[in-house]
């Protein structure tokens, strides 16, 4: 009965950067090329999320100082309105409401309130600088889950793509390498078959 032995060759770790005889040029460049784009990979996808994130907390910053509050009243019962039928304020109907804007003139426009608003009722309403109704800005907490979010998407594609770039170069490095040793077998196959054959 034959025992097969399985013979475990150890790896070695950085084989590409030690010293040998078998280490070709393209082997060096692989390795350099390996190490930049897992830094490339892993710096930049940290550092495209910051800032994806960053660019993010700006905007509803931004967004946030370019409105302000104002104290206005519905000029109508809110269950005479349309429902709202999309968002997070779904239940809610849409009213028109009466405020006096900053130059002393009265604007009306259409908010959200609950169907119980009475017409008189006061109501917070958000209006830019034009003096034009908007949405209320983003709260800290929101604010900062989509900045996370945002951040937390983009680095992985950031990286994925570094790495993907990488990927192809070392697919062409591989292909390189390939065509280099068929060249160097077809010189020296048949010198190692007439060798074999003078052998015998």
């Amino acid at each position: 009965m034959t025992r097969t032995r399985r013979v475990r060759t150890a790896r070695r770790p950085f084989w590409r950067w030690r010293r040998n005889p078998l280490r070709r040029h393209s082997d060096v460049v692989e390795a350099w090329i390996v190490l930049a784009v897992w830094t490339l990979a892993l710096l930049g996808g940290l550092l495209a999320g910051g800032a994806a994130g960053a660019a993010v907390h700006q905007s509803f910053t931004d967004r946030s100082a370019a409105t302000h509050p104002v104290s206005a009243r519905l000029t109508e019962n809110a269950a005479d309105g349309p429902p709202v039928v999309a968002g997070y304020d779904v239940g809610k109907a849409w009213v028109t409401v009466r405020w006096t804007a900053a130059d002393g003139s009265t604007r009306t426009g259409l908010a959200k309130a609950v169907p119980t608003a009475k017409a008189g009722s006061p109501l917070q309403v958000w209006v830019d600088r034009g003096g034009r109704l908007v949405g209320p800005p983003p709260s800290r907490a929101e604010v900062i889950c989509e900045s996370l979010a945002t951040a937390v998407l983009v680095a992985p594609v950031v990286a994925t793509a570094v790495w993907g770039g990488g990927w192809v170069v070392r697919r062409q490095l591989l292909r390189r390498r390939l065509a280099e040793w068929d060249a160097e077998w077809r010189q020296i196959g048949p010198q190692w078959r007439n060798f074999s054959g003078g052998k015998g």
